[in-house]
């Protein structure tokens, strides 16, 4: 990995689909082309993201998921034991909303690798850090339905055997942040425990690269900014699931905080771990300043040296309008290096 100044700065995956690409401002977008026309507006869009990452001061860049419609389903359409005609009404993330999703009928399998032709392309066009997203396998357990396993746990573990192999492939490509995406741990705080941890590092094992995981209060969409007003005055499920990430062998933790309730105190529980600062709100449609993302790091530098601390966003930008995450990766690089000058 190239080496990286203090406060390097990050993003949590999605950046929004360029409206050639794709419907603008939507999680669930219909792709505008079709063929080898839409492998080629997926590459201009990754092209056009990992420019203006790069131009932000972002240190350690991604794609932006442009090459995927949604970052769980982008990989299980590519698995065998899924039948996608066969659709399930379920509840996701304990009902919060109710959607028609595939089925698991039969053994998870995988041939070939889903995503390693991606980072070959991004990797070609970039010199900084490169970090590829991967959903966890907790979450992929609460976005399919299942017909086979019979457990969440047995089916969860049967995903992170294939997502083991695919980041070993992507990992040999060149990615130098492998990071696995469990906004599912901020729910079911008894599995992550019991079996979502456990899970998470086989997805993980032998893998020499950096680990990462993410964890937030989800995109800035209706359902989830319905479901952030009945936490409280003070959302702690971080203080549930936190010492227990601690033990575990995932070197990074990415976490929400910029315009959130989470008492930044809480990364306390992260000792031993490094620390993606959530210092961009996903449900705000203003660019923080500068100074609004230094004032996020220094909180969270009263908790954790300075050393293990990275800025980051809150969850992905895909929702929102273009210029509007354009604004915020700009501050972010700013914010950081406002706050490298100061220290």
């Amino acid at each position: 990995m190239p080496s990286l100044p203090l406060f390097p700065t990050t993003v949590a995956g999605s950046l929004p689909k360029p409206a050639w690409l794709a419907e603008p401002e939507k999680l669930w977008p219909k792709w505008q082309a079709e063929g080898v026309a839409l492998t080629t507006a997926k590459e201009d869009a990754a092209l056009l993201w990992l420019k203006v990452q790069e131009e932000a001061g972002i240190d350690i860049v991604t794609d932006g998921e442009q090459f995927r419609i949604h970052f769980v389903h982008g990989f299980m359409e590519h698995l065998g034991g899924i039948d996608w005609a066969k659709k399930t009404q379920m509840g996701i993330r304990n009902n919060r909303y109710v959607v028609d999703v595939p089925t698991v009928t039969g053994p998870i399998t995988r041939k070939r690798s889903v995503h390693k032709d991606e980072v070959r392309f991004t990797r070609a066009h970039t010199k900084h850090a490169l970090k590829f997203t991967l959903p966890g396998p907790m979450t992929i357990c609460d976005t399919i339905a299942d017909q086979h396993y019979g457990r969440r746990a047995d089916m969860a573990m049967a995903f992170a055997k294939v997502l083991n192999e695919e980041a070993r492939e992507l990992e040999a490509a060149g990615v130098d942040v492998i990071q696995f995406d469990e906004p599912a741990f901020n729910v079911f705080m008894d599995d992550v425990k019991e079996w979502g941890i456990a899970a998470l590092e086989t997805a993980a094992a032998g893998l020499k690269c950096t680990t990462a995981v993410h964890i937030c209060y989800g995109y800035g969409i209706e359902a989830n900014n319905k479901w952030k007003e009945t936490l409280g005055s003070e959302w702690r499920q971080y203080d549930e699931i936190f010492p227990a990430l601690n033990k575990s062998k995932i070197q990074q933790v990415s976490l929400e905080c910029q315009g959130s309730k989470v008492p930044i105190s809480l990364i306390k529980h992260l000792s031993d771990k490094v620390i993606l600062v959530g210092c961009i709100d996903v449900a705000s449609k203003t660019a923080e300043t500068p100074e609004q993302v230094a004032a996020t790091l220094r909180e969270a530098m009263k908790y954790a040296d300075a050393q293990r601390l990275q800025a980051c966003t809150n969850c992905g930008l895909a929702p929102l309008p273009r210029n509007v995450a354009a604004g915020k990766l700009a501050a972010l690089g700013a914010g950081a290096r406002l706050l490298r000058a100061a220290v």
